[in-house]
């Protein structure tokens, strides 16, 4: 009779665990692919703007500029140099700069239309562009040029930002029932500028226009929710799910929060389905930001889940903080001093908060939902309002949690992440965080690593 020792069948066992662990992993994870490719398809007519987009974010900065034909973005004419924005005059420096490049490509286009044959290395290199050498090919194509400018170290600072907020988003739109994907939304609108204000009037991380962010947040000359972070993005989440559930497809969802969900139901009306939309719609305000916006978010989504892997990302760290909902108008000097936060801290952290409210002509008004850092003070006095014990400070509720969500998602450990930082983020025991990783307590976690996230209870953004 054959004995194996007990360590001989421990190292087995071991590695059967771990090899069944690695086969799980890969299973979940091309399942994962899978479903995001199923919701987030690229279609073929879409291939060459997609690939322009990741080139904007990935490949040119602001001192370039991409000119290309507005309908094929797979034309691109010329990449030109150009100053720095932020120099006082560049601007100027520019426009001379792109309207002398528009002007000699527009030169070479105007020849190849007469028919002269291409000479130069540069006519020929534009000629080579089109398939078929008509001269009304030509002819629309003068009418067509555009100017991009890239977008690469913008893209790299809204990364670095990102690192603040995507995993509590990702868990947050899976709670919701939602693609974890739609957290990359933010790069395409603001760069995860909590403070971005676009010409058109649209504000903060989610880019909401005031008449449409007045459907899901509070807006008024006292506050604009549009600028919090967590509750935008709580909006931005219910939009997206009215999308879905009227258009049926991701890639007309997202669509319409660039367009608008009535434009692209008639678009549905009238084409069928987004390949068709995106090929042949052209009406009203449906022009080259619209049809883009899709391809836009895939390159995006595609550039940062490629720079996330770059262990050299200085991202920012997510912040703890707690939150109370006001009972009654409460001037801001009165919360300030009961918790005992500096008005700099206080404006960050509650950037809903206008003017009048900040510079105390009004009260914080009743049910407005005060954001505070989580460290011992404020939680101390937090429990002593509960309690009774405090008479002195705001009546306030504290903010209700998600329900557990049933999906399993997955974090990628950043710089300065320990295994005790993470679990305490997702409201885990590290114990049960080894364990969904088939992890031993002497196993080390590495940056860019990616790690199983059980069902856990989520707290709300």
């Amino acid at each position: 009779m054959n004995c194996i020792s007990p360590k001989r069948q421990e190292q087995k066992s071991r590695l059967f665990h771990i090899t069944l662990c690695w086969l799980l992993g890969s299973f979940c994870l091309t399942v994962t692919n899978t479903l995001a490719a199923e919701q987030f398809p690229l279609y073929p007519c879409i291939n060459a703007n997609v690939k322009f987009w990741e080139e904007v974010y990935s490949r040119y900065s602001t001192r370039q500029g991409i000119l290309h034909d507005i309908d094929d973005l797979s034309r691109i004419y010329a990449v030109i140099d150009l100053e720095d924005w932020e120099v006082p005059g560049s601007a100027k420096i520019n426009s001379e700069r792109i309207k002398h490049e528009k002007n000699r490509i527009d030169t070479i286009l105007a020849n190849l239309e007469s028919g002269e044959k291409p000479t130069t290395l540069e006519e020929r290199k534009i000629a080579a562009l089109f398939s078929q050498q008509r001269h009304t090919t030509y002819q629309e194509a003068r009418d067509n040029i555009r100017l991009q400018i890239g977008q690469k170290d913008r893209f790299y600072e809204g990364l670095i930002r990102s690192g603040k907020y995507i995993a509590q988003f990702k868990s947050f739109f899976v709670s919701q029932g939602l693609p974890a994907e739609l957290a990359y939304l933010p790069h395409v609108e603001s760069s995860f500028n909590p403070k971005a204000y676009s010409k058109a009037g649209a504000a903060g991380l989610w880019q909401f226009t005031r008449s449409t962010g007045r459907d899901y947040l509070t807006i008024n000359e006292n506050v604009d929710e549009r600028y919090d972070p967590y509750l935008a993005t709580q909006a931005a989440a219910k939009l997206l799910k009215e999308n879905y559930a009227q258009l049926e497809t991701w890639p007309l969802a997202l669509t319409a929060y660039n367009y608008g969900r009535a434009g692209m139901v008639r678009a549905v009306n009238e084409h069928g389905n987004y390949e068709n939309i995106f090929k042949s719609y052209s009406q009203g305000y449906f022009k080259f930001a619209s049809r883009n916006f899709y391809s836009e978010f895939l390159a995006a989504t595609r550039v940062a889940k490629r720079l996330a892997a770059d262990s050299r990302v200085p991202y920012e760290r997510p912040e703890a903080t707690t939150t109370l909902r006001l009972k009654e108008d409460t001037p801001i000097a009165r919360l300030r001093s009961s918790f005992r936060v500096s008005p700099q801290e206080f404006t960050r952290l509650n950037a809903a908060l206008l003017e009048p409210v900040l510079n105390g002509q009004k009260s914080v008004p009743k049910g407005y939902l005060v954001r505070l850092p989580a460290n011992k003070q404020a939680l101390a006095l937090q429990s002593k309002m509960k309690t009774g014990k405090e008479n002195s400070t705001p009546e306030v509720t504290t903010q209700k949690r998600i329900e557990p969500s049933k999906s399993i998602s997955s974090y990628t450990v950043q710089r300065g992440d320990t295994l005790s930082s993470i679990a305490r983020q997702f409201q885990l025991s590290p114990k049960t965080l080894l364990a969904a990783n088939c992890r031993n307590g002497l196993a080390e976690i590495r940056i860019g690593e990616k790690l199983i996230i059980p069902k856990a209870t989520i707290k709300k953004l």
